[in-house]
């Protein structure tokens, strides 16, 4: 994902405030941890979550809630028609246990 440029710490200001009901559907979507990090030289997001194995993330982009957040943050950052951030998927190239 990708902010716009100068709007570094308002992202951080509205993560800082989450709301709480977007809170609570995303760990009752099976999510147990979630990080967003910046990459401050290109303005770059890279979002790391971890789910359990039944989890419903599918059904996260038709609820309620979920699009309001996005409406919300879509001033800030690259966005698609329905607000929803754009995203770039990454392919693993190293992973140790």
């Amino acid at each position: 994902m990708r902010l716009n440029k100068g709007c570094r710490d308002e992202y951080i200001r509205r993560h800082d405030a989450i709301w709480p009901d977007l809170a609570a559907l995303l760990k009752d979507a099976g999510v147990s941890d979630y990080s967003i990090y910046l990459d401050a030289d290109t303005d770059t997001l890279f979002g790391v979550l971890w789910c359990k194995d039944t989890h419903a993330l599918e059904a996260l982009p038709e609820a309620e809630i979920m699009q309001r957040w996005w409406a919300h943050m879509a001033d800030i950052m690259e966005v698609n028609p329905d607000n929803s951030p754009v995203v770039t998927p990454l392919n693993r190239v190293f992973h140790l246990e």
